[in-house]
């Protein structure tokens, strides 16, 4: 059995790899059956639409919060924490720590797309 080479490791938000997803079904007619749970998941679990997550990662990077990497900012964009204590929560198994300031305006941005 091969070992694969791992070119890039990057990490993707729910919503893209929705997109990503729709677009491989649109293309091949239909998908595999992992694709297809992992499809089916998203359906379940994504709680905004792409075009509005990618607005979300922008005013995300607006803020211009110290140490916040892009695989922070899409974990913020799946999850959608919308009280304070659950954006500390969502960061307390990094060595990442932000401030409650910078915390409470996550909050507010996130409440603005929240349904």
């Amino acid at each position: 059995m091969t070992k694969p080479n791992i070119i890039e490791e990057k990490p993707i938000s729910m919503f893209d790899l929705k997109e990503q997803l729709d677009k491989n079904k649109k293309d091949m007619g239909e998908l595999n059956f992992r694709a297809e749970r992992t499809s089916e998941y998203l359906d379940e679990f994504m709680k905004i639409k792409p075009k509005e997550g990618k607005e979300l990662i922008e005013k995300l990077i607006e803020l211009k919060i110290p140490r916040l990497r892009e695989q922070h900012l899409f974990k913020i964009a799946d999850l959608m924490p919308h009280k304070l204590e659950l954006v500390k929560l969502l960061f307390q198994g990094t060595p990442l720590t932000i401030s409650d300031e910078s915390c409470k305006k996550i909050v507010k941005i996130v409440e603005e797309y929240r349904k």
